[in-house]
């Protein structure tokens, strides 16, 4: 090969690099419709290409620990904190202060010190048809969800692959204990009509009148509501627990470059306002100066628990927990 040949050659190689470094391929837990608008206003503010494939949190954190050695993805958008978390503490994910740290509400950063991005917060909640309910009254805390006048009228997603079922059973454990708290996720086993593999998939159900009481983030029952469907989100009166959404950098991100553009620009108020205004997305974004949507609910006027991310985001009690449940609870026949 002559050398100008194998000028062009390297140049080409260069010029081959660097457009495939201007891609992020990312792995997208949020709702799909805000996992959609992401690539084409990325493309738009900065000329990157990005495609993404949408899993559960706890698909993804299972997806992610099986491509370890040759990481696919570079980012992970989205999804309950708690596999966020364990990723980090496995050494799957690399954090970094983004551009807009500084900006990042103080509490979120506080509570998950460190090993992830914050990208949103919201609170569990319940979600009711009132029309399906056909007269009865609507539970007000966790344990009225054990009343068998409520039998074949509630679902929830599966703990197993969605990070808001995991929230939970987090959740119910906190106010009341262990013992207690499985008591309770067997009265409502009891009273289940369906798990779903997706955390909102329950809402849509309570929409259509096919259930009548959803377990999700209250953002989703708005999220419902706003679309058109006959819905009323309110939190139990016991408490509830709540998310820090996560953002993370997977380790060895083979377009890392890109992959921290992306983030940097997710974090700016002008890419978190596309979560309403665009995604059906009401959860309160992390940036302090992104303004906050009408719709989204209040969470200074909601009873949350002092929810230990530290704790509920380890390996070894979330798999503990979940194996509990799978083994003593989901068998039980209903």
């Amino acid at each position: 090969m002559s050398r100008f040949a194998l000028v062009l050659f390297a140049v080409g190689l260069l010029f081959l690099g660097n457009a495939q470094a201007q891609r992020v391929n990312l792995v997208c837990s949020a709702d799909q419709a805000w996992c959609e608008i992401l690539g084409p206003a990325f493309k738009a503010a900065t000329g990157i290409d990005l495609d993404y494939i949408r899993l559960s949190s706890n698909d993804t954190l299972a997806r992610i620990r099986a491509e370890a050695a040759s990481p696919i993805f570079d980012v992970w958008f989205g999804g309950t904190g708690d596999p966020h978390l364990i990723a980090a503490r496995e050494g799957l994910t690399e954090f970094f202060e983004p551009e807009a740290w500084d900006d990042i509400i103080q509490d979120l950063k506080d509570q998950v010190g460190g090993t992830y991005i914050p990208l949103y917060a919201g609170a569990l909640g319940f979600v009711v048809n009132v029309d399906a309910l056909e007269g009865r009254p609507l539970p007000q805390g966790w344990r009225d969800l054990t009343d068998p006048i409520y039998k074949g009228l509630i679902a929830m997603a599966d703990p197993n692959s969605s990070g808001t079922a995991y929230t939970v059973i987090a959740t119910l454990v906190q106010i009341f204990g262990e013992e207690e708290a499985f008591e309770i996720l067997e009265g409502m086993h009891q009273n289940m009509a369906q798990y779903t593999s997706s955390g909102s998939a329950p809402g849509q159900f309570a929409g259509r009148g096919e259930i009548a009481i959803a377990i999700i983030f209250m953002h989703d029952g708005v999220k419902f509501a706003a679309q058109g469907f006959p819905l009323t989100t309110y939190a139990p009166i016991e408490g509830t627990g709540y998310e820090i959404g996560g953002l993370s950098l997977v380790k060895n991100a083979p377009n890392r470059e890109a992959a921290i553009a992306f983030i940097n620009w997710a974090l700016t108020p002008e890419a978190q306002m596309l979560a309403a205004a665009q995604g059906d997305s009401y959860q309160i974004q992390s940036n302090r100066t992104t303004p906050i949507s009408e719709l989204a609910p209040d969470l200074s006027t909601i009873n949350l628990i002092d929810y230990d991310f530290a704790l509920y985001g380890s390996a070894a009690e979330k798999d503990r927990l979940v194996g509990r449940w799978t083994n003593e609870i989901f068998p039980i026949p209903r």
